[in-house]
């Protein structure tokens, strides 16, 4: 079979530009009502632009590499398909779903429970961290679909306990790291076990070149299918750089989490010891935070998860495990500590937040050393991120704080253009946590606007006294003048040494 050939089905939220496949509803696509009735139980009535688009193509057998942002709706793309073709009475099998993460791993095998629970369909879970036992026990009973990552997937492949000659349909989700360097041979060696008359699909939020130019060894007359959004419809996320005048971007990330609100808070780190350090230090502080780095074990990965959806946790900071897939809706800041290695991953990264029409913010702090590797991304990134110098957590979480980026702009500001998306401020409670966990109601009292600039008169929330600063402060949020914020940063500088 020839593989290599590829056609663009390029769709936008709009319109389809091949109204032929595209379809408006559930209901005009070839599925079983019981899968209807589901959806419509869960809330999901109406397909979203990469479902409308990607669902015709896969039902009819076609290949498809599937491109769209975060929390758009790709895991039900391809499981739906996959719900549609597999036969229950035959107990081998016939799905295989390949991811780079655990935790995507038991995210996606959730929603196929959920969207098929009485369908006589058994799934079984294979990743690392954790027995092999269970899983090969599991796949002995039979099942029609594995939902796993690379490493124990192959390993249970060349130990005999799992057969994929009979898989009808592979998917590769968050492709582009799948197809990187770190997984790719495994993943080659996998799809080399599978029938080359196959049915294959790749989702991920980015596709870059070399992804569709690997693909094309592995997929057959493939449709590309990208959603093109609207400039409406791009997630209400506000991102913004800030140089910081010395590489030691601790004490900015203590006020940034000192003035956090309610949501969760993820902080980026590059390495697992880097994190895990961190992590402590911060705990050590009385913050609310756990660590997820790939050392940790599968259970205490899983604990670490649970606690952080369920807000026991609210500041997470992880590796990049965290900046895939994980559908996370209660994300409000994200805050990249160390810059990730490529465009790519800090798409994924702030991707995070913003999710299921909240808004969300993301900080990136940049030290002296980062400015080369600053330079790549923003490059690579289209220099659509404001970039100015750090000027306090107050104005980096003021509502006007990409605003003030954009019309300010850092000494090392790259040369590419940029864009200022101001999206609306998203309502908050007048509670507020700070240090320990402890909360308290720190609204500050702000007095009229007085002319003469940006200057904005307020009522120092810590003194009483009245002052200026050069942002429009949030109602909600304490706002200190300059005698107190500075002896807030000496205070905390010194509990910091004494411990």
């Amino acid at each position: 079979m020839t593989r290599g050939n590829f056609s663009l089905v390029q769709t936008s939220i709009q319109r389809a530009s091949n109204p032929a496949t595209a379809v408006g509803s559930f209901s005009g696509l070839p599925i079983k009502r019981e899968t209807i009735s589901i959806l419509r139980q869960q809330g999901i009535v109406e397909p979203t632009p990469i479902q409308s688009a990607a669902l015709p193509l896969l039902l009819k057998g076609q290949d498809v590499i599937g491109q769209a942002r975060t929390g758009s709706g790709k895991t039900l793309a391809f499981l739906i398909p996959a719900i549609e073709l597999i036969d229950p009475s035959r107990r081998h099998v016939q799905v295989l779903v390949l991811t780079p993460t655990r935790e995507l791993s038991v995210q996606i095998d959730q929603v196929l429970t959920d969207l098929a629970p009485d369908s006589g369909i058994r799934s079984t879970l294979v990743f690392g961290g954790r027995a092999a036992g269970p899983q090969i026990a599991s796949l002995r009973r039979g099942s029609q679909i594995v939902i796993g990552t690379p490493g124990r997937v192959l390993d249970l492949i060349n130990r005999g306990d799992l057969n994929l000659n009979q898989v009808r349909f592979l998917v590769l989700d968050e492709a582009d790291e799948m197809l990187d360097r770190g997984f790719a041979p495994d993943v080659e060696r996998i799809i080399g076990h599978t029938p080359r008359s196959r049915q294959t699909a790749l989702f991920s939020a980015t596709v870059p070149e070399w992804v569709s130019e690997t693909a094309g060894k592995h997929l057959h007359d493939a449709s590309l299918v990208a959603i093109d959004q609207r400039p409406q419809d791009v997630p209400a996320i506000e991102h913004v750089a800030y140089d910081l005048p010395t590489d030691d971007k601790l004490d900015a990330l203590r006020e940034l989490l000192d003035l956090r609100g309610e949501g969760s808070i993820i902080v980026f780190g590059r390495t697992k010891h880097g994190v895990k350090k961190l992590a402590r230090n911060l705990e050590r502080d009385g913050y609310p935070v756990g660590a997820l780095q790939g050392n940790l074990s599968q259970n205490a990965r899983d604990r670490v998860m649970q606690q952080f959806r369920d807000g026991d946790v609210q500041i997470l900071v992880a590796t990049n495990v965290a900046a895939r897939g994980l559908d996370i809706s209660s994300v409000d800041q994200v805050i990249n500590l160390e810059l990730p290695e490529s465009p790519e991953l800090m798409t994924h990264r702030v991707g995070r937040t913003g999710r299921m029409g909240r808004q969300g913010r993301a900080i990136t702090l940049l030290g002296p050393g980062d400015n080369a590797k600053w330079r790549i991304l923003d490059k690579s990134l289209g220099g659509r991120i404001p970039r100015t110098v750090w000027q306090g957590a107050q104005v980096a979480l003021s509502d006007d704080a990409e605003t003030l980026a954009a019309g300010r702009p850092s000494t090392h500001r790259s040369s590419a253009p940029t864009t200022s998306r101001h999206p609306e401020s998203q309502a908050q409670s007048g509670s507020r946590s700070v240090r320990g966990g402890h909360v308290r109601s720190a609204a500050p009292r702000v007095a009229p606007v007085q002319a003469g600039g940006s200057r904005t008169s307020v009522v120092c929330s810590s003194c009483g006294k009245h002052a200026e600063v050069p942002f429009e402060p949030d109602p909600t949020r304490p706002v200190y003048c300059d005698d107190c914020h500075r002896a807030r940063r000496r205070s905390r500088r010194a509990t910091t040494v004494r411990r």
